[in-house]
């Protein structure tokens, strides 16, 4: 939301206490001391108020920014899931790109929620490298042709992949299996691959030999776990 839209709802605010009689230009500018000039001016839009100037009207007003938003754009960019009430965890599918550089994803983001049960959820390990705290754990994304041909038979495209963000180290799940991850790339894509390691440089290699292994290069001060966005722990084909 724009300043100037921000002031204006202050504006509004502030006019519906004037003609509910719990206010006056004359009381708000012995409040904030500014000169009732001042407030007049910024009341029939002849003026704005620095930020500065907001914040003093602000508190002793005791409004906060969250009450000048309008409560259709907080819900839109509302980013914590409203808790399941039965077995089932809602799990949010996003473009994957989001799902590799967001922490939480905003609702005007999420293209669908989908269900996965709590028990099962419940049993993932988690392998964490660098602090996850603040990220959800479990996104979900489908995966376009040719990530999904490139990791064939293990996935098709389309398929719908549950991704533990909580899973960025290059530990084996399970012993003798490699773990397929998601990994953001330096262009800020995401891709779907198995990862090694190799000096300063993450190999990352397809499933389907028909592809070609792409080779990511460490930066300086980063570690492996920076570019492996979650372990993927659940394909899901539709047939």
């Amino acid at each position: 939301m724009r300043f100037r839209t921000l002031q204006e709802n202050l504006r509004k605010t502030l006019w519906e206490r004037i003609d509910e009689g719990d206010l006056t230009g004359l009381r708000l500018a012995e409040q904030t001391g500014f000169r009732q000039a001042h407030i007049s001016n910024f009341l029939n839009r002849k003026r704005g108020l620095s930020l500065e100037g907001m914040d003093r009207v602000l508190n002793v007003q005791h409004l906060s920014v969250l009450d000048l938003l309008d409560p259709a754009e907080v819900n839109k960019r509302a980013s914590i899931l409203q808790p399941s009430q039965d077995d089932f965890e809602n799990v949010i599918l996003a473009e994957a790109n989001l799902i590799a550089s967001s922490p939480l994803i905003m609702s005007m983001n999420v293209k669908e929620i989908l269900k996965f049960k709590k028990t099962f959820l419940k049993r993932m390990k988690e392998s964490v490298e660098g602090n996850r705290d603040g990220w959800e754990r479990f996104v979900a994304i489908k995966v376009d042709a040719r990530e999904g041909m490139s990791m064939y038979p293990r996935m098709l495209p389309g398929a719908t992949l549950l991704i533990d963000r909580r899973y960025n180290s290059l530990t084996p799940y399970r012993k003798g299996e490699s773990n397929m991850y998601a990994v953001r790339k330096q262009d800020e894509s995401c891709t779907i691959k198995y990862v090694e390691m190799a000096n300063d440089y993450l190999i990352l290699r397809p499933q389907n030999q028909a592809y070609p292994v792409e080779v990511l290069t460490i930066e300086r001060g980063k570690k492996p776990g920076d570019y492996i966005v979650g372990r993927i722990c659940y394909v899901g084909m539709e047939t």
